[in-house]
């Protein structure tokens, strides 16, 4: 029994790793989006568009993460996912067109989904054996992998430094980190008379409605990674360093509130922990629209960040307590809101496209609102087994 404790801590650690190395990709990412549309000089319609090749791609590869870690076990399936995520950032920089650039954010985002399904049944795996709520805090470790990263990518926007250069010294350091940090988690392997899951499934009536949820919250997310530099730069007029650090401030409050996340739902439920989650959103989101300087859309997209900061792990937690198959539940709720985080920047694109950025983020301020009501979906069903209180929370 000891030792069986001893190896989901370990575990919990690792799998703690690999939320990080993930979000390290994506910062990475999100702070050269300016000198991508610079450097192919796209209209925002036009990056727009290519944004929503991610989603694509995301879309049709994520319901077949369930089926690799049947086929290869969960340990396996995330080092082999995880290592092609961290390899795939390359592709957007080495794009000489719109067109290329479309296919390899539709490879990108492909890498990205199903790694995120396997990381996040992990994460529900290893909750479920220590019976305590973990998954805010390793979305917060996701956070700070984000945050850590892009503050290498201002320095790198400052430095004016090729993209193509640091996508490439960038991908090389996270692969061999992916490599070491999956190691250590939980090798759950299938049952010999478990037959594999389907290619694709719809999720379970229940795990629809949280996906739902999990859509507004991971649109503003999305919205906000991909676009607030664009924002600071073309709204407020800010520099090319300070756009960039508005994704560091976005990611900063993210990562503090996720990782005081579990102590928070604890104390309040997660269905008013996300109610007010919604209402401070839906307030960064108006100070967003409102903005003509960086001194106030900063703040606003901070506030973005704070808001939805655990309403995305609650989803994902609540996900595999849904349904039958826990992890198709996952797989299925993580198609709907990860989608929904790769489709919103191209939806902000085609909106500024016809009218303006501003006006695309008081789409995302209409969606933060809409958290307030929707939070029901994750309540706790009395048939459901309660998180135990009295596992040690360290590690």
């Amino acid at each position: 029994m000891g030792d069986a404790l001893k190896d989901v801590r370990r575990a919990r650690v690792s799998v703690a790793l690999v939320f990080a190395v993930h979000g390290a990709v994506t910062g990475t990412f999100a702070t050269r989006i300016p000198w991508i549309q610079d450097h192919l000089d796209l209209s925002p319609g036009q990056l727009g568009l290519a944004l929503v090749f991610p989603a694509v791609g995301a879309s049709l590869a994520m319901p077949l993460a369930s089926r690799i870690v049947h086929r290869f076990g969960a340990r396996a399936a995330l080092q082999g996912l995880l290592t092609l995520w961290c390899l795939a950032i390359v592709l957007p920089g080495l794009a000489p067109n719109l067109a290329l650039l479309c296919l390899g954010l539709f490879l990108f985002g492909a890498t990205a989904g199903m790694s995120d399904v396997a990381m996040n049944a992990q994460g529900v795996e290893v909750e479920e054996r220590l019976g305590t709520s973990i998954m805010s805090g390793l979305h917060g470790m996701w956070s700070l992998g984000g945050l850590v990263a892009s503050a290498f990518g201002v320095l790198a926007a400052h430095q004016h430094l090729d993209a193509r250069v640091h996508f490439a010294v960038t991908a090389v350091v996270l692969t061999v980190l992916a490599q070491i940090v999956c190691r250590g988690v939980l090798d759950v392997r299938p049952a010999a008379e478990e037959e594999a899951p389907p290619r694709f499934a719809l999720p379970p009536k229940e795990a629809l409605l949280i996906g739902l949820v999990g859509f507004c919250a991971v649109f503003a997310e999305g919205a906000s990674a991909d676009w607030s530099g664009v924002y600071l730069r073309d709204v407020t007029g800010s520099s090319a360093s300070t756009a960039a650090a508005c994704y560091t401030a976005f990611a900063a409050t993210m990562t503090l509130a996720r990782l005081c996340g579990d102590a928070v739902v604890r104390r309040l439920g997660p269905v008013r922990a996300v109610r007010i989650s919604g209402a401070v959103a839906t307030a960064g989101g108006l100070l967003v629209v409102l903005a003509d300087t960086p001194y106030l859309a900063i703040p606003g997209f901070a506030l973005i960040g704070i808001g939805i900061a655990v309403v995305v792990p609650l989803a994902f937690a609540a996900a595999g307590r849904a349904g039958s198959n826990p992890s198709q539940s996952i797989a299925g709720v993580a198609t709907i809101t990860y989608t929904s985080g790769l489709v919103a920047p191209a939806v902000i694109g085609g909106i500024a496209q016809a009218t303006s950025l501003t006006v695309s983020f008081a789409v995302v301020t209409v969606l933060t609102a809409a958290l307030v009501p929707s939070a029901t979906a994750l309540r706790r069903r009395s048939s459901e087994r309660p998180v135990a209180a009295n596992v040690p929370e360290r590690v």
